[in-house]
């Protein structure tokens, strides 16, 4: 990958409008939002050239928005053919839904204003990355179950950038190319200037270098990249977890905003995990890119511990609204480590990532000799499957619903999508937990506006991205993460560009 190189000396001999800090899906928005608007816009960006597009870069692309069906759809999704859109079902998720589910997720606790804001701009945003060289596809592999020749859409989840996070952030940064948006790579922002209230720049990497700006949108990510963060604000256990994304989101953004006296939002103790392959590395792999390490077929099946033991609903909700609280219960078993089991019955419901060349598994013809692969109680853990075989109530099997296929006496219940493991081979997955990003932000207002601990505009800083705080608790509905990206990258970009400008006018 290759990308436009710029001085950060001669970058800061002139004044900007809008600086905009990182360079992800939520900054590159901003960026371009700020650049469309008039600005004359610089992007600073922690990492170099070969490791840029921060944590969107390892999505899988997937970005929820809100629709009135496939028809409302096809204008995003050029490329699908009449004779593939007659084979579609798939139910309008209308503005409604999307807040409901936001609120659901978070137990009521997501700001309600930010949740409309995000699901009524969802899919105009949409249509704007579009705009903006951003390709669209229906994601058929992960979000559909193909019954009699038709495709079953499930999840309130449908679509996604072709080429997942790496074609995500490849189009923006060309756009960004496009519009001569300079981008000083290799160097992170480490304070911010001021007069009196008001955000007049930022001071960038170790030589203290000053940026002067008429507007500030910070858009560099969470804390999850940093150990003492974590184990500060989630607990001693989180010191050592795998980290799906970026090593550079390290919290930087958050301090310097607090620091020029933003108030935090959200749930600083919270945050977006999954399951991911034993194997799967610190960090994740530039080279690669992409979602490669995860797990999320679990539904599908049963997750037990070393101890041989069931610890959650694997069919509690559908995955897309349980996958990133199930990390963070990983992580209180035994070890960190747990192990995915399936049958033949679900082999071919299982997502690509179980196949790949990077994926750890066992396969065996009868769960004896596959508990003999793994490091777990192997009484224990053939009395649960016994148990669990025993529990599973005789119902319709129906996996693009919640089909209320459970379990009877069993604690934890599995209350969907509840088969027999019988049907060999078995296949088993060790799994640990993995940080996508932390919940803890700032509090933003309606322009994205950095708001001090009396509700007031911090003048000149905005922010975007994971760093808007109160949006998520407990759960996240999948394919939130991308759109409130976006969405708060554009509206910061904007109002970031409107600043400047007055601050030229004056």
């Amino acid at each position: 990958m290759t990308a436009p190189k710029f001085d950060l000396k001669s970058a800061a001999q002139k004044r900007w409008d809008v600086v905009v800090v990182g360079a992800g899906n939520a900054a590159l928005c901003a960026a371009l939002s700020a650049r469309e608007s008039g600005a004359d816009v610089v992007m600073i960006e922690a990492a170099k050239p070969d490791q840029r597009g921060g944590n969107s870069r390892f999505t899988d692309g997937a970005i929820r928005l809100a629709h009135d069906g496939l028809p409302d759809l096809r204008s995003l999704i050029p490329n699908l053919t009449d004779e593939e859109a007659a084979r579609i079902d798939l139910e309008p998720y209308p503005i409604e839904a999307f807040v409901n589910d936001m609120m659901r997720m978070s137990g009521g606790r997501t700001k309600e204003n930010l949740a409309i804001r995000l699901a009524e701009q969802s899919t105009d945003t949409v249509r704007w990355m579009l705009s903006q060289g951003v390709e669209f596809e229906l994601i058929f592999d992960n979000q559909a179950v193909r019954e009699e020749g038709r495709y079953q859409f499930w999840g309130g989840l449908v679509l996604r950038s072709v080429g997942r996070g790496v074609g995500l952030t490849d189009r923006l940064f060309a756009r960004a190319k496009h519009l001569d948006i300079p981008i000083v790579y290799g160097n992170a922002a480490v304070g911010l200037l001021r007069e009196g209230p008001t955000i007049t720049g930022v001071i960038v990497g170790p030589s203290q270098i000053q940026f002067d700006c008429g507007a500030v949108v910070l858009a560099c990510g969470g804390f999850e990249a940093n150990p003492e963060l974590r184990s500060m604000h989630l607990g001693s256990k989180w010191k050592n977890v795998i980290v799906r994304g970026t090593p550079y989101n390290t919290g930087g953004g958050l301090t310097m905003a607090l620091e020029a006296g933003a108030v935090q939002s959200g749930d600083w103790t919270g945050c977006h995990s999954v399951a991911m392959d034993q194997e799967a590395p610190e960090f994740g792999d530039f080279a690669i890119g992409g979602d490669i390490f995860k797990k999320h077929s679990y539904p599908y099946g049963i997750v037990v511990n070393q101890n041989g033991q069931r610890f959650v609903d694997e069919g509690a909700d559908f995955r897309n609204y349980t996958y990133a609280r199930y990390g963070r219960a990983l992580l209180e078993q035994p070890g960190g480590i747990a192990y995915q089991i399936f049958d033949q019955q679900v082999e071919s419901l299982l997502r690509s990532e179980y196949f790949g060349k990077n994926s750890t598994g066992y396969e065996s013809p009868s769960l004896q000799a596959l508990a003999n692969q793994l490091d777990i109680d192997q009484k224990a853990f053939l009395r649960t499957v016994t148990h669990y075989n025993q529990a599973v109530q005789n119902k319709a099997y129906v996996p693009h619903v919640l089909d209320g296929k459970g379990t009877k006496g069993l604690s934890p219940p599995k209350s969907n999508w509840a088969l027999r493991i019988e049907q060999p081979p078995f296949r088993a997955f060790p799994v640990r937990c993995g940080i996508t990003f932390t919940y803890g932000g700032v509090d933003v207002g309606e322009g994205g506006e950095v708001l001090d601990d009396g509700g007031a505009p911090i003048p000149g800083l905005f922010a975007a991205g994971e760093m808007v705080g109160g949006l998520f608790f407990n759960g996240y509905p999948g394919g939130s993460g991308l759109a409130s990206g976006a969405v708060f990258g554009r509206i910061s970009g904007l109002h970031a560009a409107n600043k400047a400008s007055q601050a030229r006018n004056v």
